[in-house]
Parts: C-alpha cells; structure tokens; sequence
C-alpha cells in the first residue's frame, strides 16, 4: 500500500503539513517494501487556484491508495475519493508519527468534504 503524507519536509522526521493542495511535498511511504520518497508540491504552494485539483491527480499518478493530511477540501476530496483514494486525518506530528497512527488505526477517516 503507498501512503501519502502531506510533508514540511523530506525524510520520515519531517513534520507534517496540515494542509493538502498547498503542501510543500508529499511523502510517498510504501507500507510493504518499508521505504519512502518525496513529490515535491512547489507548483501547489504557488498556485493561483486548482491546487487541491491537481494536488489529487498526482496522487492518483503516483499510485497512492492513502492520503494523510490535515484537511482535504471539497474539490480535492471529491477528486481523491474518484480515484479511490481513502482520506485519513492527522493534525500535527512527523510524518513518521502520523504513518504508526494510521496503521494503528487511530486516525480518523474524512468522509465528507
């Protein structure tokens, strides 16, 4: 499974960025093979408009079946969840920190923009 971070950073100890369109990367991590790589989101921190749009695309793109973040969205949830992408929150802490979260299953699924 690849599970997306929203990153302020680009290694596990990173912190995490509450925010999904606007991020300034994503942490690829893949549950299986334990390893993990960034997806720079300069064009997203940048961007006039669309950013959580295309913010979803490139998750779809790059295979992504898990998106933490802080908040998705309408446009961008709706996009993520077109994809089959599931949304799960975390508000603060490493990327390292939110991933153990989740696969403890105490982050919360967003279910709705």
């Amino acid at each position: 499974m690849k599970i997306a971070v929203t990153a302020k950073g680009n290694d596990l100890d990173a912190p995490m960025d509450p925010r999904f369109g606007r991020a300034q990367a994503f942490f690829i991590w893949d549950s299986e093979t334990k390893t993990g790589h960034v997806i720079d989101n300069s064009a997203g921190v940048n961007a006039a408009g669309g950013a959580g749009v295309t913010a979803a695309q490139t998750m779809s793109q790059a295979g992504v079946t898990v998106v933490i973040t802080g908040h998705a969205g309408p446009k961008a949830f709706s996009g993520l969840q077109a994809s089959g992408i599931d949304v799960y929150l975390a508000q603060e802490g490493t990327i390292r920190q939110v991933i153990e979260a989740f696969e403890a299953g105490t982050l919360e699924k967003q279910t709705s923009a």
